[in-house]
């Protein structure tokens, strides 16, 4: 591996740990203030038990987020900074505007809302939440638009002396079309991953301790399977519009996920295809007829471009080289972003007709040979929509190379003129060392909060204690009684 390949890992694994945190932040924000709304205007205290426990998941996540962000700020900047020199006039608005947003106001209200219980009033209590809510979503939108000009750069010019990118037209570059129908996508992604840790939890706390604080756990589950099917609907509608911009802005990256060679009218959608190495046709493919048309199109019969035909146009465009990505990580992290994705809806939704009508699970669930073995839905559920999302992310960035900025600026013009690969090697072991106990920390405050789940956090093979008699403990001073 050379130094760029290096950079990319590096940037590759501080990422897509980041992003673990991101959709969980955006998600739990808005289901907090939902809850807490939803409680304030029931007055049910198992709504309150669950609004506290998603508020206590949706502060250690946004903590380990924010240190996560800084993380790969820092590299950005240590093995990335001659795009940063040339990207910097345009990212450098939107990450102090996105910090603002990170660091100040959503820090600020996260707190108020969480030392504020007794303390503030109660519709002003409710408003520091919702702050939250909202901004975590104007920063992913923010954030979103940096991205978006790296997909289908617009709003800028390029200066003659300099050389750099110089930012004329910020509204261009936060309503860019691309970011226009990416926010929505990322937002409804990040719903499922919310509401998937919710269900989660819920279904672990019904199979390893059945009864206890049954209105509360049943609360969690069903809002969290609701959030999901939801944001499952949401990702499918979404997806399809972001699939037709990109296929405009970036056609040879919709190619590239269907690994289509020649430029096809009605083209079909891949379900699998296997090919020998070195082969130019499939050995193996199983097709839905004019679905990739219909889904970079909106037509049935619409034409998508082929690979070689948009490599020979890139060669003449852009200059000798090869615009192709690497066709086995796009075409199987597609698939994989939607299988995986679907699967975590479609078990939402199973959950919600077993439990309908106020059902609780089937008692079959309970028996002691499966019981172990079902302990591990809830750890599958949680995770899936988390990985769809990385999986998504992968996708996006791996599909655009060789491009930084496509059309632009190539990745590997961006990396930092005199670092070296030993000292991305030793950044990267670094890097990965603090996000390792990160991670121990995050996990472990995680296992303590589902424990507990949303009740009184007794164990579950003991009986909340008995309540004990007052008794006075007196000293020569004072008294001081329990």
């Amino acid at each position: 591996m050379d130094v760029t390949d290096l950079a990319r890992l590096q940037f590759a694994v501080t990422t897509v740990y980041h992003y673990l945190f991101v959709p969980l932040s955006m998600s739990l924000s808005l289901i907090t203030a939902l809850l807490h709304t939803a409680w304030l205007r029931s007055g049910r205290d198992e709504l309150k038990r669950v609004t506290v426990l998603c508020g206590q998941l949706l502060l250690i996540t946004f903590a380990v987020g924010v240190v996560t962000g800084l993380v790969q700020e820092f590299q950005f900047g240590l093995a990335w900074s001659s795009f940063a020199r040339f990207y910097g006039d345009v990212f450098g608005p939107v990450l102090a505007i996105e910090g603002m947003l990170a660091f100040f106001l959503e820090a600020t209200f996260l707190g108020l809302w969480f030392f504020g219980w007794d303390r503030l009033p109660r519709a002003l209590h409710l408003a520091t939440i919702w702050v939250v809510a909202i901004g975590t979503q104007l920063s992913a939108f923010i954030i979103l638009s940096a991205n978006s000009f790296m997909q289908n750069p617009i709003g800028y010019s390029i200066d003659a002396k300099t050389g750099r990118a110089q930012l004329h037209d910020f509204s261009s570059l936060l309503f860019n079309k691309l970011n226009l129908a990416a926010y929505p996508h990322a937002a409804t992604g990040a719903l499922m991953t919310g509401g998937a840790l919710l269900l989660a939890i819920s279904l672990w706390n019904q199979l390893r301790r059945p009864g206890v604080d049954r209105a509360a756990v049943r609360i969690l589950g069903r809002v969290g399977a609701w959030v999901v099917v939801v944001g499952g609907a949401g990702v499918s509608i979404t997806g399809d519009t972001l699939g037709k911009v990109i296929t405009e802005v970036q056609p040879m990256k919709m190619a590239a996920a269907e690994a289509l060679y020649s430029t096809t009218t009605g083209a079909p959608f891949s379900l699998f295809t296997y090919a020998h190495s070195g082969a130019s046709e499939a050995a193996i493919s199983i097709d839905i007829p004019h679905l990739l048309s219909f889904l970079g199109t909106g037509n049935f019969n619409g034409t998508v471009r082929g690979i070689d035909d948009l490599q020979a146009q890139y060669v003449q465009q852009f200059g000798p080289g090869n615009y192709v990505p690497w066709i086995p990580v796009a075409f199987w992290s597609f698939r994989l972003m939607i299988g995986v994705g679907m699967t975590a809806a479609a078990l939402a939704a199973l959950y919600l007709f077993a439990t309908r009508k106020d059902r609780d699970l089937p008692a079959f669930l309970y028996h002691p040979r499966l019981r172990r073995v079902m302990l591990l839905v809830p750890i599958a559920i949680g995770l899936m929509p988390l990985a769809a999302n990385a999986i998504g992310w992968i996708f996006t960035e791996t599909a655009r190379q060789p491009w930084l900025a496509f059309g632009l600026f190539k990745t590997q013009d961006g990396v930092s003129a005199g670092v070296t690969g030993t000292e991305i090697v030793l950044s990267l072991i670094g890097f990965t060392l603090v996000y390792g106990v990160l991670a121990v920390v995050w996990v472990r405050l995680l296992c303590r909060l589902v424990r507990s789940g949303p009740g009184s956090g007794t164990d579950e093979h003991e009986e909340p204690p008995a309540p004990q008699p007052a008794e006075p403990v007196t000293d020569d001073r004072l008294v001081l009684t329990y």
